[in-house]
């Protein structure tokens, strides 16, 4: 499994100007660093978007969208697939994960997804 990225920086930077309503500023770190955040979360062309202030915008808010999305969804159908697992239903347990791969974009919710459906595997 992938290495858990380190989003701390974007959601700060997130909070500071989709929520406080901080100007975004786009120095060559910030677009660094929405850049590489882009590439974890599956957003292609990102770097046409850092040609204008509202693009950079827009893709600071879709990236905190597709963590703030995926991380909520991951974490809801684990706990549903823990649940089902307690109770015997295995095949439901694998059903939570399969409903997260048919929607999910970001690499490394998938693989997280995709890990659990795996282990479950030889599961009855």
């Amino acid at each position: 499994m992938a290495t858990r990225p380190d989003w701390d920086s974007i959601r700060a930077l997130s909070r500071r100007v989709l929520r406080e309503g901080a100007l975004l500023t786009l120095t060559d770190d910030v677009g660094a660093l929405l850049l590489h955040t882009a590439d974890e979360v599956a957003i292609p062309d990102a770097a046409t978007a850092l040609q204008t202030d509202a693009g950079a915008l827009a893709l600071l808010r879709e990236c905190a969208r597709r963590i703030t999305d995926g991380s909520n969804r991951l974490v809801d159908a684990l706990y549903r697939m823990h649940r089902l697992q307690d109770a015997g239903d295995w095949e439901g347990a694998r059903q939570e994960m399969r409903a997260v791969l048919a929607v999910e974009v970001v690499p490394f919710y998938r693989e997280t997804a995709q890990g659990q459906l795996d282990d479950m595997a030889e599961e009855p």
